[in-house]
């Protein structure tokens, strides 16, 4: 299976120059920490207005980088670090990353949702302005049946066939995208508050110090300058490899999975299920590829694998399509909204589902022409 070879980059079978140990960990760990005070300082020299600014957003996205890969690092290659300095710096950079990452999340959702409501109603034009809810009549816990799913390698989803279902999409269409526009909206103001809530906060002044510190001075364990990096990082690679062979494709392959859209649409607010598996894969081919990185040494010579990378942004796919579906059913439980608007968030989950499962296929394919490379 894939877990054994990953041939070229598998930190296992190719590295060239001497053997990567804890001075090659301290120097990748080095750099990121620049990385981090490097985009801490542009973030406060651009400025953060209340919507931010174009090189506030990149300083942003900047320090969620390297506090990603320093956390990652920290847990891949913790037994040749301090373990107390580990386990607190460990939190506080996924505290640092989430909150940061919040505001663009919510952009990127609303961006997503009016445009897949676009494509689906095929309207000319997506609400510019918020809109009062309509009211009489109440959003069910499920609505009519969405258009039929296309198949799982299929392009861009086409709009409903039938003209009476375009019809009722149209009409339920803008007042659904206002209706997300204005939840969407206010939760990325919230979360662009909190995060200026957190970078001026005594927390954050204490994560950026001990990072500053990192800089210049690694907590390496007595044995990590002799110690290799590859086990550590192929043990990284097997976490993986072991977390895609328990994925449920059987039950998550399917291109209309009624059982996803059930669960959506339900008064139950939980994360979907089936959902979980994948979103930990993705989690677990981050902390691969940050392995990878540090294996090459500070200076980035890792080799890019396409088949990972594709693998990644199907993933990424797939995350950003369930919470884009979470979100519309979300809406389609608010009180008090009118029947077409119900009707327009029901197909406008349905359609993200087909979305969460077309991304599913994609990484499939990845994957396997990963294996297939490999055997």
């Amino acid at each position: 299976m894939a877990q054994q070879h990953l041939d070229p980059t598998d930190p296992r079978s190719r590295h060239d120059g001497p053997v990567p140990t804890g001075d090659a960990l301290a120097g990748y760990l080095r750099a990121q920490a620049t990385e981090f005070l490097r985009a801490l300082r542009l973030h406060r020299e651009t400025g953060s207005g209340p919507n931010g600014s174009g090189g506030s957003a990149e300083a942003a996205r900047a320090l969620r980088r390297s506090a990603r890969r320093i956390s990652a690092s920290l847990h891949s290659f913790q037994s040749l670090l301090d373990a107390d300095w580990c386990e607190t710096m460990r939190p506080e950079l996924a505290w640092v990353s989430g909150t940061l990452a919040m505001e663009h999340a919510y952009t990127a959702r609303l961006e997503r949702l009016l445009a897949a409501l676009h494509r689906l109603s095929g309207s000319t034009a997506l609400p510019s302005q918020p809109a009062a809810p309509a009211a009489g009549g109440r959003a069910a816990a499920t609505a009519p049946a969405p258009p039929r799913a296309a198949p799982r390698d299929a392009g861009p989803r086409t709009a409903p066939a039938s003209a009476t279902e375009r019809g009722n999409l149209t009409v339920g269409a803008a007042k659904a995208g206002a209706l997300l526009d204005r939840q969407l909206t206010l939760a990325r103001t919230r979360a662009h508050s909190t995060a200026l809530e957190a970078l001026g906060s005594s927390r954050f002044h204490a994560v950026a110090d001990k990072v500053a510190v990192l800089a210049s001075e690694v907590p390496l364990t007595k044995t990590a300058g002799s110690t290799d990096l590859r086990p550590l990082a192929r043990a990284a690679q097997d976490r993986l490899a072991d977390a895609v062979t328990a994925l449920p494709l059987l039950t998550a392959g399917n291109p209309y999975n009624a059982t996803a859209l059930v669960h959506g649409l339900s008064p139950d607010t939980v994360p979907h299920p089936q959902d979980a598996p994948w979103h930990q894969v993705r989690l677990l081919l981050r902390l691969h590829r940050y392995a990878r990185e540090a294996v090459s040494g500070p200076k980035g010579n890792a080799v890019v694998d396409l088949r990972l990378l594709c693998a990644g942004q199907a993933l990424n796919r797939h995350r950003d399509a369930s919470e884009a579906a979470a979100a519309a059913a979300q809406a389609a439980r608010t009180p008090r909204i009118a029947p077409a608007t119900a009707y327009a968030l029901g197909v406008l989950h349905a359609d993200q589902r087909h979305e969460v499962e077309a991304a599913r296929f994609a990484f499939q394919q990845a994957w396997q022409k990963e294996t297939v490379g490999a055997s």
